[in-house]
């Protein structure tokens, strides 16, 4: 296989992203949560969600498209909303996701820069962006909203702004996401609002305040992932909700999350695994990033492959 790597070389009310804590207290079992740390997250007991952490392992790994064509072959039937702009000479990449995650319905939003042309001949080409650093964290929010319902809200200083909640399910044309995001200066928030227009929407379709941008994710503007078939989302939903319907078989009698995840553990272990690997899975992210390690675009991680994501 031949690989080509080529470094790379515009109106509203905010709705006050300060106000949304990101604070949680674990789910009562220290086992549990250092589990779930291990994973990635962490458990907010206010709002039954899982999030991802600041740290975690995910970070190392960045962002390109292929994440987004493996989502619905593996099972998540999630929208996708990448936004493209450029801002002090460098690529950036804001995307925006929501839907079922298999045994989860989730949102996130996650910042992403640095951009490498990356050309697979016969097999991708794209932008490989990585994480946003410390210095480029954003403050922004999002409540994800079903059929009108708010479901949960997430908000802070953050790259990757996730939340997921476990044994509902949901199909994505269900579900919004209201916005806010604050950029870093003017210049960058015009940069963003050209993102926008670019990715299709219009004037009337987000606000800026100061430089906070405010817009509702309900459907894309952009092309879906091209694996996202109409037979591949029907198969794979449908497996999604049977597996919630099992989850909540199994756990309605309990009253909070640690007893759910004994009364599961017990009688569906299988199922146990997917809830410590919420969210994209980490056998996708394994499995793409030995791919991008083939072609030198992830030096820092090293074979075998997961000795430097667990």
């Amino acid at each position: 296989m031949s690989v080509q790597i080529i470094k790379s070389k515009a109106i509203v009310t905010g709705r006050n992203p300060e106000k949304f804590s990101s604070g949680a207290e674990g789910t009562g079992n220290a086992e549990l949560d250092e589990a779930i740390h291990l994973a990635g997250y962490a458990y907010d007991p206010k709002q039954d969600i899982f999030y991802s952490n600041m740290d975690a392992w995910q970070r190392k790994i960045g962002y390109c498209r292929l994440y987004d064509e493996a989502a619905a072959p593996t099972g998540m039937i999630i929208d996708c909303e990448p936004i493209y702009f450029e801002y002090l000479e460098q690529k950036w990449m804001i995307g925006f996701w929501k839907g079922q995650y298999d045994l989860v319905t989730g949102a996130e939003i996650g910042v992403y820069t640095n951009a490498v042309d990356l050309n697979i001949l016969g097999l991708f080409s794209g932008a490989y962006y990585s994480c946003a650093s410390n210095a480029d964290l954003l403050q922004m929010s999002y409540t994800l909203k079903k059929n009108g319902k708010p479901l949960f809200t997430r908000g802070g200083k953050h790259w990757w702004l996730t939340g997921f909640k476990l044994g509902e399910f949901s199909e994505p044309s269900e579900l919004t996401m209201d916005i806010d995001i604050t950029l870093r200066d003017v210049i960058m928030r015009d940069a963003f609002v050209a993102g926008l227009w670019n990715a299709g929407y219009s004037l009337a379709e987000f606000t800026r305040d100061g430089n906070t941008v405010s817009f509702t994710l309900s459907i894309p503007h952009t092309p879906p992932p091209l694996t996202r078939t109409n037979t591949i989302a029907s198969l794979m939903q449908r497996k999604n909700e049977k597996l919630c319907a099992e989850y909540r078989d199994i756990t309605g009698q309990s009253n909070n999350i640690q007893d759910k995840i004994q009364a599961i553990e017990k009688l569906a272990p299988e199922m146990y695994a997917k809830i410590i690997r919420l969210g994209k899975s980490k056998r996708l992210y394994e499995m793409l990033s030995f791919l991008l390690q083939q072609v030198s675009v992830l030096p820092n991680l090293h074979t075998p492959l997961g000795h430097k994501l667990s």
